[in-house]
């Protein structure tokens, strides 16, 4: 398992674990489709973090959120 920042740009991957403590973060996640077992792409590498896209949606997220989203190939 790797953290989203260490995924490769336009391979698909799957969610195996969100790690904060933040439930709001948590909540905030789930409601984009963003939990354990979902397909999760990183489409584009920012400065500030990455350009994902979770179900049918593209999503910009900071380092932070990405550190903390955890993926398998």
């Amino acid at each position: 398992m790797m953290s989203l920042l260490s995924a490769q740009l336009g391979e698909e991957y799957i969610v195996r674990d969100i790690r904060t403590d933040d439930d709001e973060l948590n909540s905030f996640l789930f409601s984009l489709g963003c939990y354990s077992g979902e397909p999760i792409t990183v489409v584009k590498q920012t400065r500030g973090g990455c350009v994902v896209s979770i179900k049918d949606g593209r999503y910009n997220i900071d380092r932070q959120l990405a550190d903390a989203i955890w993926v398998e190939s």
